[in-house]
């Protein structure tokens, strides 16, 4: 089924989609849809407006959404193995309880987005902004994480171990009980390495300009 251009705002559109069919929306209105239990598998969305969408315990398994997006979109329980998301705005999004396993986030906004108590075995992130997001006790292990701002971001209890962080920023980051064993930071900015983020990067691999910069900020000189 394809949507063209609709406006299909704060409608109930879940019963409206066959389960046996792959649907695509266009350029759609979707504010404060109600989508929860959809079954959108395989389903594309192609610049929509998702202000405050419900796609709680929604099917997506395999969704691609490309461009468009909206604030305080809600993913709460739903299946997102596989889903592509690509110049996406995520602001403020909900993934509490989302299967995530194999989900990729390329070019988005994810200003304040939680994804905290998602599930899976671990999702990808590439040229994003996730400041002020909230990812607490997510796994990344060995993934290579590219291009993406976690400043001011909350990342206590993920698990970094043996991944590696190129052009990615960790400026005020909070770090509690993050782990980066083996973990590549040679291509991260750091920010001001306080005694939480120097626990947490118990481990990891640095160049010997940024431990010169961590010794620096303790009255250390390296000659």
């Amino acid at each position: 089924m394809i949507f063209d251009g609709k406006d299909l705002s704060h409608r109930a559109l879940a019963d409206r989609l066959p389960s046996d069919e792959t649907h695509v929306f266009r350029e759609c209105d979707l504010t404060e849809a109600d989508l929860w239990g959809a079954p959108l598998a395989g389903a594309r969305f192609e610049s929509c407006v998702l202000d405050g969408a419900d796609f709680r315990k929604a099917d997506l398994d395999g969704a691609a959404f490309t461009g468009g997006g909206g604030m305080r979109i809600r993913f709460n329980d739903a299946d997102l193995i596989d889903a592509s998301f690509t110049d996406v705005d995520l602001s403020s999004a909900h993934f509490g309880g989302a299967l995530l396993t194999d989900a990729s986030f390329t070019g988005c906004r994810m200003i304040g987005a939680v994804l905290t108590g998602s599930r899976g075995t671990g999702f990808t992130l590439s040229r994003s902004n996730l400041t002020l997001a909230n990812l607490g006790g997510c796994s990344l292990r060995g993934l290579t994480i590219e291009g993406v701002r976690f400043d001011d971001a909350d990342l206590s209890g993920c698990d970094f171990t043996e991944a590696t962080l190129s052009d990615c920023r960790l400026r005020g980051t909070r770090l509690l009980d993050t782990k980066f064993t083996q973990a590549d930071l040679r291509g991260a900015d750091l920010g001001e390495p306080d005694d939480a983020k120097l626990r947490a990067f118990a481990g990891a691999v640095i160049t010997q300009a940024q431990a010169a910069a961590i010794l620096a900020a303790r009255g250390i000189t390296v000659l």
